[in-house]
Formats: structure tokens, C-alpha cells, sequence
């Protein structure tokens, strides 16, 4: 995607739909973690300045997903526990989920939860495949579908348009999406990304992540980590069931189309797969 667009032609590519911009408690995060020595104390205090989101955090991290011995009481002993991307992660999800979230649409609330299962399970993908950039797998998994709830808010039977692209068996999701729109929420998110300053390898999946045959048709020379970055969200996809929660579909027509490209990417059998897929299940992931 072109960084040199002039306003007019972003307008145009976004169709009205006005990005949000980056949450403050994100911007003063990233800032720290920014630092060569990040002051966990300094992150645990930037968290604690929100008390719902603090609140959240807790119970997030007291949940069954991460199964600590002893109740965790403080922002501080969580930033300790989990260390700062970890914290960080969570509080990102929570923060995109409070901006762009609606309560009129009433399937944001399982949009939400697939897409934090989505990134739960491209961190532990990437930790199986030893696949060092897990923080932003992480990231990736949670915010790369971020542009359907702002195309929701914008175009009305846009629901609908979502559901016939995840039920084609030809899955033409971004070609439905290009039709009636002019734009997809791929575009979108990519957008959204950009401005709230999520690493380049995350954006530029985002921007592509319903074309992934076109990426592995038409490689050039040092995209192998962009594809592995693709090959893994892919995987998250199909593992967290999203063409049933998002696309009310019978069958992952994506992974049908694009699975073979994927595995043989990571050098993976089916056999391979089902093992990693097995992990996730006894991780409690998936199975939302």
C-alpha cells in the first residue's frame, strides 16, 4: 500500500469511513516500550491511569487462559508476570476493542472474541514454529480483520456482502467487497494499522490477507517472513473457526483454497498441523 497518498485519494479509498486515531494510553505504551530499557514500573503506572481498563486487565489475566498458582491483585505484579509486550498486547486488545466497537452491532461482541482467540493462537503458532517475532504475530492476529467493524458502521447490509463472501466456495470475499463498496475492510485495516502504528510486517499482511494465493504466486526474493507472517495467520484463522463466527459458513472455503500454499510454505504435513492444532486445544484456544 502507497504512504505518499494525498488526502483526496485516501478519502476516496476509504469511502467516507473516517480511522480513528490511536488511543492516547496506546501512544504513551509504545513510547515506553520504545526506550532501550523499558521501566516496567512506568508501564504498570501508564495502565493503572485507566481503571476500567486496569480492571479489565486483572481479569484478564486472572482468567483460566493463563492459569497463574495465585491471584494476581496488581497492575504491577501482571507487567512483572506476563512482562511488558504481553501486558502491552492485552491492553491493545482492549483498547481497539473500546474504540471501535458498537452497540448497535450486535455481532461485534463474537467479531471481538474470535479475533483475541485469533491472536492468542498466532502467539502460540509462532512459539511452536520458533518463529521469533511472536509479539507481532500477536498483534497481527488481532487487529488484521479491525477494518469490518468500521465497514459495518459505514455501509448498511454490509453483514450481508460479509456472509456471501465467506460462503462462496470460490471465496471472493475482497472481490464482493471491491463491487459494492469500492473499498475492503483489508484496505481499511491496513489504514487503521498504519495510523496506530503497528510494525510494517503486520500492516502490509493486513492490506493483503484475503489474497494470499496472489502473495505466494508472485514471490520476490526476501519475502519469506512476510509469508510466514501470512502462513501463521492464516493457520489462527482457520484454527479459531473465523468463516463460522464471522461468515456463518459450513466450510473454510479460504483455508481450502489457500491451505496447501500455507503448509508447504512452513514445511508442515497435515499430520504436522493437526499436532499444532492439538496444542492450541489443550492451551484453550480454538474452541470458542
Amino acid at each position: 500500500m502507497s504512504s505518499t497518498l494525498n488526502e483526496n485519494q485516501l478519502k476516496l479509498i476509504l469511502q467516507g469511513i473516517s480511522i480513528p486515531p490511536q488511543p492516547q494510553i496506546m501512544v504513551d505504551l509504545h513510547m515506553e516500550q520504545a526506550m532501550p530499557d523499558p521501566d516496567m514500573t512506568r508501564i504498570a503506572e501508564i495502565i493503572s491511569q485507566d481503571v476500567s481498563l486496569s480492571a479489565a486487565v486483572l481479569k484478564l489475566v486472572n482468567s483460566s487462559f493463563f492459569s497463574f498458582a495465585r491471584k494476581i491483585t496488581s497492575i504491577q505484579q501482571a507487567v512483572i508476570l506476563l512482562g511488558p509486550n504481553s501486558v502491552t498486547n492485552i491492553v491493545n486488545g482492549l483498547a481497539v476493542k473500546g474504540e471501535l466497537s458498537d452497540e448497535g452491532i450486535k455481532s461485534l461482541h463474537s467479531f471481538w472474541d474470535t479475533a483475541t482467540d485469533i491472536a492468542a493462537i498466532s502467539s502460540s503458532l509462532a512459539n511452536q514454529l520458533n518463529f521469533k517475532y511472536q509479539d507481532e504475530c500477536y498483534s497481527l492476529g488481532l487487529f488484521h480483520n479491525a477494518g469490518i467493524p468500521l465497514m459495518l458502521k459505514r455501509f448498511e447490509g454490509y453483514q450481508e456482502i460479509l456472509e456471501k463472501g465467506y460462503q462462496d466456495p470460490n471465496f471472493s470475499l475482497t472481490n464482493l467487497e471491491n463491487e459494492a463498496y469500492k473499498t475492503n475492510h483489508s484496505v481499511v485495516g491496513y489504514y487503521l494499522a498504519k495510523s496506530w502504528g503497528l510494525p510494517k510486517s503486520c500492516r502490509d499482511v493486513i492490506a493483503k490477507h484475503h489474497r494470499i494465493d496472489h502473495l505466494f504466486n508472485h514471490r520476490i526474493p526476501g519475502d519469506k517472513i512476510y509469508l510466514t507472517f501470512a502462513s501463521i495467520l492464516k493457520m489462527a484463522e482457520h484454527i479459531a473457526s473465523t468463516y463460522k463466527h464471522i461468515g456463518r459458513a459450513d466450510e473454510d472455503y479460504e483455508w481450502q483454497k489457500i491451505g496447501h500454499y500455507v503448509l508447504d510454505h512452513l514445511e508442515l504435513s497435515e499430520y504436522d498441523f493437526e499436532g499444532m492444532i492439538e496444542i492450541c486445544h489443550e492451551q484453550g484456544l480454538g474452541t470458542i
